[in-house]
């Protein structure tokens, strides 16, 4: 016990690249729960376990990671492999924490379009989608209880739900409308938009840390305008290399051309995580593009709520319906046209996140305590949960009516859906848990019926 004691009191060593790379290759396969079970794995992991990041310089990278848009989480990772190995430690950090998953998907994926009318398969679904409706109520809840703590806030989410519901305005314009709005309220009504401390303190002290709350910034981490430069050019050249070369290819009407295009503003407007930029995919790929239905949507949220990895990973599904569907490469290729579509999704998806850690957080780090830039966020947090309720509905709707308003109620999802909702808000179930339990009473109502 003394030993113990004594070693939580000892510095611990320098981790080498390949042990780092290890535990991002675990990471990647056992990163489920959505963003707040990541988080917390990675701070019991690295913070709390092996000690690698003190848990102020944690919470420093997690409060910056939440004002970006983009999947917070995988941002973290991103940022903690920066920090600690330089800009490789970063992309292997943050492309781990997604390759497993994108691999998956794309697996399960094929499955459920090759397979999807089997009995059994639409049985597991039925019971699936009503639990992923009440996971997007309840997402939207413990957002807006977090989030919306004063009548000015609470009001900027109730217009964003109308503005999206009532008259279809895009997400990207009540996103920055929200952010203006967020900016004029800290000149104006500080108090209003102050940013809530649900990160916690920081206060925790689980011994000394390999980056520690005085460690220096590390030579790689230090602010420096050639730098942030290069790296603008270097990922604006594969931003446009890739991009050029499906439209010499396919034409800028193509398929993957317009897949490359779209989820480029779609990583560039996803504050608040996948639950908030899910009605933007759902206007531009169900309503636009035609790549996936609405109840293909709702499936795909309900394959990667299952799946680990970041759930803004739903993108890979879309891709890969739209290039099945649109039969990209003949009617002979369907799985090779639909993988192409998860990876240019995935890849267009995922690059501004890189870029914007390796941009912006060596000014992060020279800056660390200067919270002046929280009020957008927090505006835009507000409308993120109109947003979500906006879903929810858009959720339960198809769920509960899949045949329209003129077609049959399904009471038995209504069932199954509350059950979730309880079992999340009340006893305080895990996502995973909440799921198979009720693929397994949807596949035992199906088969009974």
């Amino acid at each position: 016990m003394q030993d113990s004691l004594q070693a939580s009191k000892e510095k611990p060593y320098a981790v080498p690249f390949f042990e780092a790379f290890i535990y991002w290759l675990k990471l990647g396969f056992i990163s489920f729960g959505g963003p707040a079970g990541q988080i917390s794995m990675m701070h019991h992991e690295l913070v709390e376990k092996r000690r690698w990041i003190s848990e102020h310089r944690f919470l420093h990278a997690l409060n910056y990671t939440m004002v970006l848009p983009g999947p917070e989480a995988q941002q973290l990772a991103t940022y903690i492999g920066w920090l600690m190995h330089g800009v490789w430690g970063g992309i292997a950090a943050g492309v781990l924490f997604v390759l497993p998953s994108l691999f998956i998907l794309i697996g399960l994926t094929w499955i459920y379009l090759a397979f999807g009318d089997v009995p059994v398969v639409e049985g597991i679904l039925y019971g699936i989608k009503p639990a992923v409706t009440a996971i997007v109520v309840f997402a939207a809840y413990r957002i807006g209880s977090r989030a919306l703590n004063n009548n000015v806030l609470r009001a900027m989410a109730a217009l964003a739900f109308i503005a999206i519901f009532a008259f279809d305005v895009p997400f990207p314009y009540i996103v920055l409308m929200a952010g203006l709005i967020g900016y004029a309220g800290s000149h104006f009504a500080p108090d209003k938009f102050r940013a809530g401390g649900h990160h916690g303190d920081g206060s925790a002290s689980y011994g000394p840390a390999l980056i520690d709350d005085d460690t220096p910034v590390p030579a790689h981490a230090r602010f420096k305008w050639s730098r942030v430069i290069t790296y603008a050019v270097i990922g604006l050249l594969i931003w446009l290399a890739v991009m050029l070369m499906l439209t010499l290819t396919y034409g800028w009407e193509g398929t993957l051309t317009q897949m490359g295009w779209f989820f480029t503003k779609a990583a560039l407007v996803t504050f608040g995580g996948a639950y908030a930029v899910l009605p933007y995919v759902y206007q531009g790929g169900v309503e636009h593009y035609a790549w996936l239905t609405g109840t293909q949507m709702i499936d795909g949220l309900a394959l990667g709520e299952t799946t680990p990895g970041p759930l803004i990973m739903v993108v890979a599904f879309v891709g890969f319906v739209g290039g099945w569907t649109k039969a990209i490469f003949g009617p002979e290729l369907l799985p090779l046209a639909g993988a192409a579509g998860a990876a240019v999704a995935t890849l267009f998806t995922f690059l501004p996140s890189f870029l914007f850690i390796l941009l912006g957080g060596p000014a992060v780090e020279a800056t660390r305590g200067d919270v002046k830039f929280t009020a957008p966020l927090t505006g835009i947090t507000a409308a993120v949960v109109g947003v979500i309720l906006n879903l929810a509905v858009f959720f339960a709707y198809h769920v509960l009516w899949p045949q329209g308003f003129e077609g049959v109620f399904e009471w038995f999802s209504l069932l199954i859906g509350a059950a979730a909702f309880v079992a999340l808000f009340r006893y305080k179930a895990g996502i995973i848990p909440v799921i198979a339990a009720c693929a397994a009473i949807g596949l035992g109502y199906t088969l009974m019926t």
